[in-house]
């Protein structure tokens, strides 16, 4: 798949003020500087799509980008931002607890996991609560150059067996790097498989 046309649609904090043209959407979501923006900004080769910033919790609300007027690209809220208040930390829990309780059109989140890092807490329990609400997530281990490819191999294969400590088996788990577009095709190819399916 080439992305040829991506455009802002629209952003809100509930699923009802979402943009009015239903299509299949594809969610991306990650804790704080895992390099969210700048993969959104690579696989639409848009490098001011999203906006990137050294400030966690710069995405507040969900953002809607409409793909080459087939599927929207969904950008949420991080989550498990410690330095945020905890009165706004619940109210970004809720806008995507919001979102992915309610949309009919998601098709797959994207967890984004920085390959640097072993399980942490609070992605376990993200990913569990996609688990247990049976919503279909792909998990993306970003900064993928950070590593040489033996290392991050040997790492994400460690991650993999923490994972497969807590579940049967695993989801699909893709490598990306903003820097180099690793990964670019495969992500697009999933997205692209299933929206065969329609």
């Amino acid at each position: 798949m080439k992305i040829s046309e991506a455009k802002f649609a629209g952003s809100s904090t509930r699923v009802h003020e979402r943009p009015a043209e239903r299509l299949p959407e594809f969610a991306f979501i990650g804790r704080s500087n895992v390099g969210k923006s700048s993969l959104i900004n690579m696989l639409t080769d848009n490098r001011k799509l999203a906006k990137t910033s050294a400030t966690p919790g710069k995405t507040k609300l969900v953002n809607h980008f409409r793909i080459n007027g087939q599927w929207y690209l969904v950008d949420l809220p991080g989550y498990g931002y410690a330095k945020m208040p905890q009165k706004e930390r619940e109210k970004l829990q809720e806008v995507i607890r919001n979102y992915l309780n309610f949309s009919e059109e998601l098709r797959l989140i994207f967890v984004l996991i920085d390959c640097r890092h072993d399980v942490q807490k609070v992605d376990l329990d993200f990913m569990n609560e996609l688990v247990d609400n049976e919503i279909p997530f792909a998990i993306i281990f970003t900064k993928g150059d950070k590593l040489g490819p033996v290392a991050r191999q040997k790492q994400i294969d460690s991650y993999k067996n923490q994972l497969l400590q807590e579940w049967a088996g695993l989801p699909e788990c893709l490598v990306s790097s903003a820097e180099t577009g690793l990964g670019k095709d495969e992500i697009l190819g999933t997205i692209e498989q299933l929206l065969a399916t329609e």
